[in-house]
């Protein structure tokens, strides 16, 4: 099995496992790349599962408008514009 990887500067480099010499650095080398394919699915499933709530979320909430809360600078001026009549 050939690895590839990439340090932080760049550079790529391709180990083949199967050509390490000690059977326990084997074994170790293989049940990292196992546990780093799995985190990697993990990963990539928890992004996609956080994605698809973020949306349902979002399109609840926008079913719901009413609900939505006014912003502190627009109640200002809808404060105003309500004294202003009150006092005419």
């Amino acid at each position: 099995m050939i690895i590839t990887i990439q340090d932080k500067d760049g550079t790529i480099s391709q180990y083949d496992i199967e050509k390490i010499d000690s059977v326990e650095n084997r074994l170790g080398a293989k049940t990292m790349i196992s546990k780093v394919g799995t985190l990697d699915v993990v990963a990539e499933a928890l992004s996609f599962a956080s994605a698809a709530h973020r949306g349902n979320l979002e399109s609840l909430l926008r079913d719901n408008a009413e609900e939505a809360l006014v912003e502190p600078e627009e109640e200002a001026v809808a404060e105003k514009e309500t004294s202003k009549k009150k006092k005419s």
